[in-house]
């Protein structure tokens, strides 16, 4: 008999991600259903039975620890996560599957031969591992961008960006060869950026620490930046110059 799974995440376009990748990797695989939150997913878990669940962990309201403690101890539990790969060792120890977003293909057919080959994780210990791991682990800063603003959407690496320009509502995106564009205020992107990588330069302008190849500093205590991968030159406000003191 053909397992069937249930997919739950808060991100449409990360479902849309991982649906595809299942149907092109395990085809025999039944995806009764999907959902956006805890609460929708553990409804549907209730009422549909499936073998698998691909379960994200930071959701609102009801989390994926909140619904993988509330689901049947029959059902494999895969995790969508973007914890770090030091955290993700206990993951491993615990028998507990994981994705990292954005999912690979790589990965995902690892984790279809772990769904295929092992019985049912424990979720008895799930609770307590999620805990540690919450203690241990860095935030959950973004590691991949839903980019576009029509039918043509697409997952970009966080990685991949260079800098980040404010553009009204906006926020223009630029990687070494290409700019995209975003439907988030760069006050909110901020947010969820890590800050040991991305610096804010400028009210309009974050850019990435490791791209910046030189900083010149003018007579009136003002900075510019040359990228290492893009022809612009950023200017940095007198604000943020203090960043640049000891370059």
């Amino acid at each position: 008999m053909a397992a069937s799974a249930i997919l739950i995440d808060d991100e449409p376009l990360v479902l849309d991600h991982l649906r595809r990748k299942l149907r092109r990797h395990w085809p025999e695989l039944t995806v009764l259903g999907s959902a956006n939150d805890g609460s929708e997913g553990l409804a549907l878990i209730r009422d549909l039975k499936p073998d698998i669940v691909f379960l994200d962990i930071r959701m609102p309201g009801l989390s994926g620890l909140d619904v993988a403690e509330a689901i049947p101890q029959t059902c494999q539990v895969v995790f969508v996560t973007a914890y770090d790969q030091y955290a993700l060792q206990a993951f491993d120890r615990a028998a507990v599957d994981y994705l990292l977003k954005p999912v690979s293909d790589r990965r995902l057919v690892r984790t279809i031969a772990k769904l295929k080959r092992d019985k049912a994780p424990l979720l008895s210990d799930i609770h307590s591992l999620l805990q540690q791991m919450e203690e241990t682990t860095k935030p959950n800063y973004l590691v991949w961008l839903s980019t576009g603003l029509d039918d043509l959407t697409e997952l970009l690496p966080v990685d991949e960006v260079v800098f980040f320009r404010a553009e009204q509502k906006y926020t223009s995106v630029f990687t070494a060869g290409k700019e995209h564009l975003i439907r988030m205020s760069l006050k909110n992107l901020e947010a969820r950026l890590d800050p040991s990588v991305f610096w804010r330069i400028h009210r309009s302008l974050i850019v990435r620490v490791d791209q910046i190849a030189a900083a010149k500093r003018d007579i009136r205590g003002r900075y510019t930046l040359g990228l290492r991968q893009r022809p612009e030159s950023l200017r940095c406000s007198r604000a943020y110059s203090h960043l640049f003191k000891h370059m």
